[in-house]
């Protein structure tokens, strides 16, 4: 057995005996599933019912928001002739009323759009503010429609509703909401990619600091050359983190279909309903469901698990290369913040452009350049590929990334072969330059 495959092997043994291992990989499903429901449980809580004064002197608005009381808003027309102004304020201080909505006296209606005001002493949500402009606006607009003796019901029967039916050029109809599939899909994807780089690269790190610090690796690097000692970490904390990801998705689907059986909904795609059994409602998604299936498998599914196999490699071991250099220069965790950053900040700027413009345009110009750059190639090429990625820019992508990696370990094995040997002194930019050229 050659010395790398040996070393792969004590780096993996020596992960999954962890016991910090063992406990996140059975544990992490679990809280996963425990947040879910804990926000499903939150969001499903009774809002507390916020009680909203309103003054109209004109007249003309106050039954528009009493119609809209609800759990979350109750509206209460306030005759300032009975109730004056700054009483109505001791009621904002005294909790009485969540606050005040004046609607001033005016000549015109028109001239309302900028005199309204809201006074209340907390900051209200986003979502109050533009519902209840929304509802004047819309009352406003139907009073200048019978000042101007427009027949409102003629021009809301003349407004007009569009619905583009989308297709392919091969004819076939496609789905609607595709487009947020393909990016769901793409997303998780890269998400989890960058999350494994940046879990398993500082375990490299880590792993590093620790024999350099305990002096192991001085009798270690007696028999192996650093480069080799280097790669083997790399390869066999990658294969923990695979087996780990297995395991969570095993213990995930296993989750998913008994939370199925719990709640009585049969996910088998084979199961067969008798349709009398079902109601329209039921029907409707059903057949729904199915499309969004058929389109499912329309989706270039094997390029999409091809590429996430090979960005996964290629970014994991282009990253973890880094961050076993690191973790060779410096003598602890504390030391090496000072180089991570450089490392992150490519990863962070791969989500933005991912999130912001792949989604926007995943054949556009910008996409298509950070695509096939190698350090952002793993994340913004996986959100591509469910849009449809020509062959060339995947094989020009993937080319261009092993290369760099190749590359990348060649430079930081010249550092890990110097760092890993320094002690007790804090490395520079500076210093770290000067072992690249030893």
């Amino acid at each position: 057995m050659s010395i790398v495959s040996l070393i792969i092997k004590r780096e993996f043994i020596s992960k999954v005996r962890n016991k910090s291992f063992i406990v996140m990989t059975f544990l992490s499903p679990l809280l996963f599933v425990g947040i879910a429901g804990f926000i499903g449980y939150l969001s499903s809580m009774k809002a507390d019912t916020k009680r909203i004064a309103i003054h109209d002197e004109m007249g003309l608005f106050a039954t528009s928001f009493t119609k809209q009381n609800s759990e979350n808003n109750e509206f209460k027309y306030i005759d300032l002739t009975t109730i004056p102004l700054e009483s109505l304020k001791d009621s904002i201080a005294k909790e009485s009323f969540q606050g005040v909505l004046v609607i001033p006296k005016s000549n015109t209606v028109k001239e309302l759009e900028n005199k309204i005001d809201y006074i209340s002493n907390n900051s209200p949500s986003i979502v109050f503010i533009e519902n209840t402009q929304r509802t004047i606006a819309k009352e406003i607009t139907k009073l200048n429609f019978e000042t101007a003796k427009l027949d409102t019901v003629a021009i809301k029967s003349a407004q007009s509703s569009v619905t583009i039916n989308l297709s392919k050029a091969s004819g076939e109809s496609s789905v609607k909401g595709l487009n947020e599939i393909k990016i769901a899909i793409g997303g998780a994807f890269g998400y989890l990619i960058m999350m494994f780089i940046v879990i398993y690269g500082n375990m490299v790190m880590r792993s590093v600091i620790e024999e350099k610090t305990s002096r192991i690796i001085e009798i270690i690097i007696s028999s192996v050359k650093p480069f080799q000692l280097m790669m083997g970490k790399i390869i066999g904390t990658s294969l923990a983190g695979l087996l780990q990801f297995l395991i969570w998705a095993i213990i995930g689907l296993s989750l998913m279909f008994a939370a199925s059986a719990f709640f009585g909904v049969n996910v088998s795609p084979t199961s067969n309903v008798p349709p009398e059994v079902l109601a329209s409602a039921q029907q409707e998604f059903a057949g729904t469901a199915q499309m969004y299936l058929g389109e499912l498998w329309n989706l270039p599914i094997a390029s999409i698990l091809f590429g996430f196999v090979v960005y996964f490699i290629g970014g994991y071991f282009l990253y973890s290369s880094f961050y076993a250099a690191i973790g060779a220069a410096v003598d602890n965790q504390t030391d090496s913040q000072q180089f991570l950053l450089p490392i992150i900040m490519p990863l962070i700027l791969s989500v933005y452009i991912g999130f912001f413009t792949v989604i926007n345009d995943p054949h556009g110009t910008v996409a298509t350049v950070f695509s096939i750059i190698p350090l952002t190639s793993p994340i913004v090429m996986l959100m591509r590929i469910p849009f449809g990625v020509p062959w060339y820019q995947i094989a020009i992508s993937v080319t261009l990334l092993f290369a760099t990696f190749l590359g990348v370990v060649w430079f930081a094995a010249k550092i890990y072969r110097v760092g890993i040997l320094m002690y007790g002194k804090k490395p520079s930019w500076k210093e770290l330059y000067k072992w690249l050229k030893y």
